[in-house]
């Protein structure tokens, strides 16, 4: 299945669970991702709550750029610094932040629903984070796709 940016755009119900074997935690988010024209290709912007073991919840939100490149998406941080690059052919791929190492698996198989899953470890971080997207349509003035 070739996906391409514009399969992305709109709005997604995200779903998270992070299994923390350093903290022996578990935590789990619930909330929205949405994906709006911006910055050279589509903002994700993800909120929730975020509940992580038996403390508090807390109010959750992160933002990437996702822009066509070589035949894929590459993903870029907030602020502008490369993240990693995937395609729906070639769905595995790693970011390295010494001292740790980020893994990411993308899964497309059911879609228009998908996972990423991200496998951290290095001697500060060792959690899995599974992510679930699925479609919300009519959101926001954002077309369906």
């Amino acid at each position: 299945m070739g996906l391409c940016l514009a399969d992305f755009e709109g709005c997604w119900r995200l779903s998270r669970r992070i299994d923390d074997a350093r903290a022996g935690l578990t935590g789990r988010l619930e909330g929205d991702a949405l994906f709006a024209p911006g910055q050279g290709g589509l903002v994700l912007t993800e909120t929730g709550r975020l509940c992580y073991g038996d403390g508090p919840p807390l109010n959750a939100e992160r933002r990437y750029t996702w822009r066509e490149e070589a035949g894929g998406i590459a993903v870029f941080f907030e602020d502008g610094r490369p993240f990693h690059w995937f395609s729906s052919d070639a769905p595995e791929t790693r970011h390295d932040c010494p001292p740790d190492l980020y893994h990411v698996r993308y899964d497309f198989s059911a879609w228009p629903e998908w996972r990423a899953v991200w496998q951290v470890s290095g001697p500060r971080k060792d959690y899995v984070m599974e992510s679930h997207y699925t479609r919300v349509t009519g959101c926001g003035g954002v077309p369906e796709r």
